[in-house]
């Protein structure tokens, strides 16, 4: 079992859900039951993910839960990049956050390819 509060992947997963949630301010009010809610679940499934799977004892479960985190990841990429399609946000904005959520995405797939070659 690990402190997943050390995880650095963890750490950045925290503070990404903040950003999302702040941004998520932004955006019209119309979509408090969709895009909204749609982002805020998928950013805090990605360090939700990470903490529980740090909680087994198995390097395998860790990884399956790194894979689901990852693809909350993939999920909250493709529903910014729906939220600057359709012009409901400044793209700048998007481009920030999506890059940060790349860095994360990096980030656990390194440690999924290290747990991977480890066993």
């Amino acid at each position: 079992m690990k402190n997943f509060r050390k995880l650095i992947i963890w750490q950045k997963g925290i503070d990404l859900v903040i950003d999302i949630y702040k941004f998520s301010n932004d955006l019209p009010s119309d979509e408090k039951y969709g895009l909204i809610s749609q982002i805020r679940r998928a950013s805090v499934s990605i360090p939700s993910n990470i903490a529980e799977g740090s909680s087994r004892y198995s390097e395998k479960d860790f990884k399956r839960f790194l894979e689901i985190a990852i693809g909350s990841a993939f999920e909250l990429e493709t529903q910014l990049l729906i939220i600057q399609k359709l012009c409901l946000i400044d793209k700048s904005k998007c481009d920030i956050l999506i890059q940060s959520l790349q860095e994360e995405q990096k980030m656990i797939n390194s440690l999924i390819t290290k747990i991977k070659t480890n066993s």
